[in-house]
Formats: C-alpha cells, sequence, structure tokens
C-alpha cells in the first residue's frame, strides 16, 4: 500500500478522505496543518498517529515512509510545497488550481521531471460520471465539429470570507482562480485542448469591497481589505478557431446561484448540468431535444480524483490530469489578468 501524507487538513481535505479511505492502492497514514486545533481533531477522527501529526510541512515532505503527499493549502502557496515534495522524491497530488501562475506551473513541470513522480491537479469535476459521460458523447462524434463553448459560474453573495480565498497574497486571485479554473479545464477536456491563442477579459472588485457587503456563508461581513476580484469574464480565441466565453462570479445582483456550460458544434449542441443534447433533421425539418445520463458511482468526484491518481502511481500509468493541461488553463487566466492591465487583447501565438 502507498502511504499517503496531507497537507492542509481542513476545508477541501475532508473531501479527499473518502477517496484514500476507498482506494485499493493506498492509505493516508499522516497530516500537517499549521492550525494545531484543526489538525488535533482532525487526527483524531481518522485515527492518525499522533507521532504522524505535523505542524511544519517540511516534516511531512522529508518522512522517507511517505509515498504520495495531498497538498490541499490555499492556491498560493501550491507551487513551493509540490516543488519540495517532488525534489524529496514524493507523487504529488495538488488541489486545484496547481499553481498561481504559469511560471510557477513550468517549475513544477521541471521539478516533475527532475524527480521522475507523478504530478497531477485535483479537477474534481472530470471525475464526475455526468461530465464523463458528456465526454463519450463528444468523442462519439455527436456534436460534430465543436466552434463555440461557453461557461459560468455565477453567485449572488457567496463570497468564501477565510484568508486563504480573499487575500492575493494566499489565494493569487478571485473567483477566476476558484471557479474558473473548474470551468476552463472542464471544457478544455471536453474539446481535446486546443490551444488557445488570444485572450480578452475583465476582472474587477465591484461588490465585495462596498461598506458593510456582506457574504451568504455564515452572513459575515466581507473585511473591507479584500483585494482578488469579485468578478471576472474573458473571450478565448484557439488555433482551431473555437471561441470559448467564461463568466465566473461570487457576488452578483443575480437572482441565485447559476452554474452551467454549452458546446456548440455542427452537428449539434451540449448542455450541462442539465445533460441535453439539441439537434436538427434537416431532411425532415425536426429538432430534437434529448437526454443523457451516467451510470451511478459510489464515489464522489473528489474522491474518485484520488483513487484514480493512487492508481496511476500504482499501476505506473500516465497522471490522470498532467500537468501540462494545467498550464494551458492558467496560461489563459494569467491573460484574462492581463487584459484587464492593459485594457486590450493579449495574444499568446
Amino acid at each position: 500500500m502507498l502511504k499517503v501524507g496531507l497537507i492542509g487538513v481542513g476545508g477541501i481535505a475532508n473531501s479527499h478522505m473518502p477517496g484514500w479511505r476507498a482506494s485499493a492502492d493506498a492509505e493516508l497514514v499522516a497530516g500537517c496543518d499549521v492550525n494545531a486545533d484543526t489538525l488535533t481533531a482532525w487526527g483524531d477522527k481518522n485515527e492518525i498517529a499522533t507521532g504522524r501529526r505535523y505542524s511544519c510541512p517540511a516534516d511531512l515532505i522529508n518522512n522517507a515512509s511517505i509515498d504520495i503527499v495531498d497538498i490541499c493549502v490555499p492556491s498560493g502557496h501550491h507551487a513551493e510545497l509540490a516543488i519540495a515534495a517532488l525534489d524529496a522524491g514524493k507523487h504529488v497530488l495538488c488541489e486545484k488550481p496547481l499553481a498561481s501562475s504559469a511560471d510557477q506551473i513550468q517549475q513544477l513541470i521541471r521539478a516533475r521531471d527532475r524527480s521522475g513522480k507523478l504530478l497531477m491537479t485535483a479537477q474534481n469535476m472530470r471525475f464526475d460520471p455526468l461530465n464523463q459521460a458528456a465526454k463519450q458523447e463528444v468523442a462519439a462524434g455527436r456534436l460534430g465539429t465543436i466552434y463555440h463553448a461557453r461557461g459560468w459560474w455565477l453567485r449572488r453573495g457567496e463570497v468564501p470570507t477565510s484568508p486563504g480565498f480573499i487575500y492575493q497574497r494566499n489565494s493569487g486571485g478571485g473567483p477566476c482562480i476558484d471557479l474558473g479554473v473548474h470551468h476552463l479545464d472542464l471544457m478544455l477536456w471536453l474539446m481535446g485542448h486546443p490551444r488557445a491563442v488570444s485572450v480578452s477579459g475583465t476582472a474587477g472588485l465591484h461588490l465585495a469591497n462596498q461598506p458593510g457587503a456582506f457574504s451568504s456563508w455564515g452572513g459575515e461581513n466581507i473585511p473591507g481589505d479584500i483585494d482578488v476580484e469579485d468578478f471576472a469574464a474573458g473571450f478565448i480565441r484557439f488555433d482551431n478557431g473555437v471561441t470559448l466565453i467564461l463568466e465566473v462570479s461570487w457576488m452578483l445582483h443575480h437572482p441565485q446561484e447559476e452554474t452551467g456550460l454549452w458546446l456548440y458544434g455542427t452537428r449539434a449542441g451540449l448542455q450541462l448540468p442539465a445533460a441535453r443534447i439539441f439537434q436538427n433533421n434537416n431532411e425532415a425539418k425536426v429538432r430534437y431535444d434529448l437526454g443523457f445520463s451516467a451510470p451511478e458511482s459510489p464515489h464522489t468526484s473528489h474522491a474518485a480524483e484520488c483513487i484514480a491518481f493512487a492508481r496511476a502511481v500504482a499501476h505506473h500509468e500516465p497522471s490522470p490530469v498532467p500537468a501540462e493541461e494545467s498550464l494551458q488553463v492558467q496560461l489563459i487566466l494569467d491573460s484574462l489578468y492581463a487584459s484587464q492591465q492593459s485594457g486590450r487583447e493579449v495574444r499568446l501565438d
């Protein structure tokens, strides 16, 4: 059994735990967190030996018995910890985004290549059974040639108020990094990873910094010194002629949270999460609205990604989410921010 050590045991780490428990190839044996109370509660709940509860990430990383390091800390700290773990000879599963910039991901790729270990971004939406069913529909040619895509994740007033999200030094960005990375990765994966050639974008702090602004998550006031955007949008062109529109927000004057994506092709259009395919029969002059479904899974998408990574390590398979694919996602997000700063389109070719 591969031995797993988890860095950052609060928050999203709790979604990883069922995957490590269910894995046939790995077992969780150690954890690390800078919050002593959080670490103690997590360690007691999960029966982790007190000698394998660490307050310093380096102590966990340098434990020779650990094979896999699972990184679940705020995104601004992903790169330094992942590089240290790779250089220590560990396989690394890292929460999304893989790093705060494309430059950092390139450093991670070099560290991965030096170590010869596996590196995977925890893009859990790829492991959702419905999204995997959509991938099969696209691969089977149901949509024909995809020429446009739309993705959005809009929240009314759900700003995550913890320091790990709302300060640039910890997160590297706001909903563009928190939410946009999910939809952008999913759409590129569904479309076969075309290469972006230009990005025009906007990112701004419009509502979350207003006096008395509050979050629906617990009704907490949003700290007045928040320094990341609360809204971002972009228009992306790819080398194969495909275009893509992305919209993300933590806080909009909008009826309710709304998330979804569309892929438009020459034969049909596909809608998620509604799981609908729309197509025309020109000969019969009929329009069809068809549904598709996914098989039931015993695991959540977060659990499934952990199981898949352990299996890849144990059986010497490629990374389920290669860093090169995360690099393309981050190049687009970096360019969206750059476009906001310059007020003009950013070319990537």
